[in-house]
């Protein structure tokens, strides 16, 4: 298990990391999701041992690792840009952290050459070790790097940002290998991104981090459906967050959030009595596939999100300038603390 417990990370008078509480279950599949400049990168940099925290303790299964080396923490780092050495073969690669570690490192060349064809059967790769790292695809270097940290037999996975520098059809491709991968090896991964898709579809857990601290850890159906407050909330990309004040009805005060699927639009002054509702002007339309998606601006400016299933429409046509009452069932309210 690993274990962050009051990490402070500082850049001069930039605030990484403040204070971050934060834990990894033993054989887990764990997603970190952060904007841009939330931190991610660099709490991943903290526990693979690329810098110090300036305060705080990071812990694998009780026994601190702050401060040890980063090849003596057992920590496996597979990188964005996947940081293969392009001179080198696939098999070359993968053999590389064998044969090159400081910590003991092989030099067995059978034993080797066993652990990299198993490390390369793992991901899929079984008779690639022989190719260059230039003559193959984008997914097939993202599995040589996964090989190439596998191969070392880590404590725990970090990937960063992992599926960014893939393509829509093999990142999802790659979502079910990775899941499939971690299984069958029973180690934690720690898998950061800055989509909630991919965070919600890959975590048995998810975190999210938002300026510096862990706001919310959860399963991923309790983490979109039930968000504990606005920053978790935002991260998800399927609830509006407004001000109560916008709404006639009783809805609580301070900011509120409703989910993009459950706010429905009447003709303005039409909304049904017992529901609270909002007015706001109609912008624009985009629809994708099963679904669109629909803009609105309410008086305050406040941009609101509405989701329709075109196999089950439930809005009326709507004319872009006009204004609309948008209502929502009391129960579909969530009532935050503090602002929005």
């Amino acid at each position: 298990m690993l274990t962050l417990s009051q990490v402070r990370r500082t850049y001069g008078d930039t605030i990484a990391l403040d204070g971050v509480d934060f834990v990894v279950p033993e054989n887990t599949y764990m997603s970190l999701l952060g904007a841009s400049g939330a931190g991610k990168t660099t709490l991943l940099r903290l526990i693979a041992g690329f810098e110090e925290p300036d305060r705080g303790a990071i812990s694998i299964n009780g026994e601190r690792i702050d401060g040890q080396p980063s090849h003596l923490r057992d920590i496996g780092f597979v990188f964005q840009n996947f940081a293969l050495f392009p001179h080198l073969t696939v098999f070359e690669n993968v053999a590389f952290g064998l044969r090159h570690r400081v910590n003991a490192p092989v030099k067995n060349e059978k034993e080797i050459k066993e652990r990299t064809d198993n490390a390369l059967e793992l991901v899929g790769l079984d008779g690639f070790g022989h190719r260059a790292v230039s003559a193959i695809s984008g997914g097939q270097r993202q599995r040589v790097a996964l090989a190439r940290t596998l191969v070392t037999e880590p404590r725990i996975v970090l990937l960063d940002e992992p599926l960014g520098a893939l393509d829509a059809n093999l990142r999802a491709r790659m979502c079910d290998e990775l899941k499939a991968i971690r299984e069958r090896l029973k180690v934690s991964f720690l898998h950061v991104t800055g989509s909630e898709t991919e965070a919600l579809m890959m975590g048995d857990k998810v975190a999210v981090l938002a300026e510096g601290k862990i706001v919310q850890t959860g399963a991923p159906d309790a983490l979109f459906a039930e968000p504990l407050n606005a920053a978790s909330a935002r991260h998800m990309n399927a609830w509006n967050i407004f001000e109560a004040g916008l709404c006639t009805g009783t809805v609580g005060q301070g900011p509120i959030a409703v989910r993009f699927d459950q706010i429905d639009v009447s003709a303005k002054e039409q909304s049904p009595d017992a529901r609270p509702h909002l007015q706001a002007r109609f912008l624009t339309g985009e629809f994708n596939g099963p679904t669109a998606l629909f803009f609105f601006r309410a008086k305050d400016g406040t941009l609101l999100q509405i989701i329709d299933h075109l196999s089950q429409p439930r809005l009326p046509d709507l004319v872009e300038g006009e204004n609309y009452d948008l209502h929502f069932a009391p129960d579909a309210v969530r009532q935050f603390q503090g602002a929005a």
